[in-house]
């Protein structure tokens, strides 16, 4: 595994605190235009993806990028999670990688 680059597990709260820096998050799809998706954080939050995601796209997606703005990703990845995942377990783990658990992780 790499890990000179690591990516951040995030939702919308934790996002603004990464701007300019590589992220993870999972997004609900609620609409996608072509090169942008607008989905809901794990935290119930608005996200907006920036690229070009694969077609079809699945209900949940995680995203690898950058984030560029304290509610956008500009996605280097994207990878359909299916129709169904537990947005509540994933929401702990961005808490805990951003919390006083942080340095479990890369």
């Amino acid at each position: 595994m790499d890990t000179s680059n690591p990516a951040v597990f995030v939702n919308a709260e934790f996002l603004k605190q990464h701007v300019g820096r590589r992220v993870r998050a999972v997004v609900q799809v609620m609409q996608s235009d072509g090169d942008k998706v607008i989905g809901k954080s794990t935290d119930e939050q608005q996200l907006v993806v920036k690229g070009y995601p694969p077609s079809p796209l699945s209900t949940f997606v995680e995203v690898i990028g950058i984030a560029d703005t304290p509610q956008s990703i500009q996605a280097e990845t994207w990878t359909n999670f299916g129709d169904t995942f537990d947005v509540t377990s994933f929401d702990k783990v961005c808490r805990l990688a951003n919390g006083d658990s942080k340095h479990l992780f890369i």
